[in-house]
């Protein structure tokens, strides 16, 4: 993990950077291609077709300044996985990217790289290096996820057509209504309240699932950008018409009481972003294939709509 240090840093700063560094993230590059963070490039050996993402958050963007910093470090892991969930990929290795603020406390590095070290036992990934440098502008976190393939196929977006049924992993919404409840513009009370706060700041990327979802035969991505945004996407990738039927999208029974209570509108959670489930496609008759693969990962699944002719 190389460090760039700031034009105008002192040498001592400098080498308090490379004594982070070394502290703080080389513990926990364990495997041999990492090096142990000392040289400027990585080794790693593919066993099959690897897959790529590279993702990254920035303070104010896609999170609040005052987030807890560890979440932080695990939602920029977790957005990354999610998009390797989504392409059938299991996650193996991480570079990460670290552009610090001047003015944040150096004890907030250390709750990071907490935050980062829980999540690398939790999925089990290598993190084999990446930069870090100060910046008097906001917290910004990129990291390049490498995944292998779970089976021999990775869906594309492109990969719908029509006929396909269209489903979708998890609830939506939850998200959305964390940020809102973080802002204050939504109110829920406990648990409901630190349930929607937790999808907001350390979503779940659905793993289990994708290592089945590229045998359906059809398009799959993540949801990230809202689902209606989203399903355009896939719609416009693959040439083909996407019909939802909004009853049907699954929410948590914390996102239906705030629904239920009038302070948001349904097209705000199928709007808001940040779900971090899995949109795919698949052939009428995969459905009971579908639904035995959501019990396997323990994950529900949901019939929300179809693939037609035409577009978006």
């Amino acid at each position: 993990m190389a460090n760039t240090a700031d034009p105008g840093a002192s040498a001592g700063a400098e080498q308090d950077e490379f004594a982070l560094i070394a502290g703080l993230f080389a513990p926990l590059a364990t495997h041999p291609g990492a090096r142990g963070l000392k040289d400027d490039a990585a080794l790693w050996t593919a066993e099959g077709p690897t897959v790529l993402t590279c993702d990254a958050i920035v303070e104010g963007v896609h999170f609040l300044p005052d987030d807890p910093i560890d979440t932080i470090a695990q939602k920029a892991v977790r957005v990354n996985l999610s998009d390797l969930a989504a392409k059938g990929a299991k996650a193996e290795a991480i570079l990460l990217c670290l552009i610090w603020p001047q003015g944040r406390p150096s004890n907030d590095l250390v709750q990071f790289a907490a935050g980062l070290k829980a999540d690398i036992e939790t999925f089990g990934f290598a993190l084999l290096g990446g930069d870090m440098t100060s910046t008097p502008g906001p917290l910004t976190v990129s990291i390049t996820a490498l995944g292998r393939l779970a089976g021999t196929r990775a869906p594309a977006r492109s990969d719908a057509l029509p006929d396909h049924d269209v489903w979708v992993t998890g609830t939506i919404g939850d998200g959305a209504l964390g940020l809102k409840v973080r802002l204050g513009h939504v109110t829920a009370s406990d648990p409901a309240r630190s349930f929607l706060i937790g999808r907001y700041q350390k979503p779940q990327p659905r793993l289990g699932f994708g290592a089945f979802v590229g045998s359906f035969e059809g398009a799959a991505m993540d949801v990230s950008d809202g689902l209606i945004a989203d399903a355009r996407k896939m719609a416009a990738a693959s040439g083909v018409g996407i019909a939802l039927d909004v009853a049907a999208v699954p929410l948590s029974s914390a996102a239906q009481a705030v629904l239920d209570s009038g302070q948001v509108a349904l097209s705000a959670l199928l709007s808001g972003g940040d779900d971090y489930e899995i949109l795919f496609t698949a052939p009428p008759n995969r459905r009971a294939d579908v639904l035995a693969a959501g019990q396997k990962a323990t994950l529900p699944v949901t019939r929300i709509g179809r693939v037609t002719g035409g577009a978006g």
